[in-house]
């Protein structure tokens, strides 16, 4: 999985944002609110990479255990899984 070019993740006001930028903002407007394991998310996906790969790095990140580190994994995938968003 990847993130599509076209968005970029800021920190504002203590929360973690991702907005569209340039055409992107054409097809989606509004905003994506990320809590810091999804902000880390997000910026790993930003290259392709694996689920597994995903929970291999949020156990090196985080003080998760495994099966939690892959349920999160899950759900963000689950929830960023549109085109508008993915490769």
């Amino acid at each position: 999985m990847k993130i599509k070019e076209g968005f970029i993740i800021r920190q504002v006001g203590g929360e973690n944002i991702v907005v569209p930028i340039g055409k992107t903002g054409k097809d989606f407007h509004g905003m994506i609110k990320l809590n810091d394991s999804g902000a880390f998310l997000w910026r790993f996906f930003t290259e392709e990479h694996t689920e597994a790969e995903a929970v291999a790095a949020l156990l090196n990140e985080y003080e998760v255990d495994e099966a939690t580190a892959t349920a999160d994994v899950a759900s963000f995938v689950k929830t960023l899984n549109d085109p508008r968003f993915v490769d």
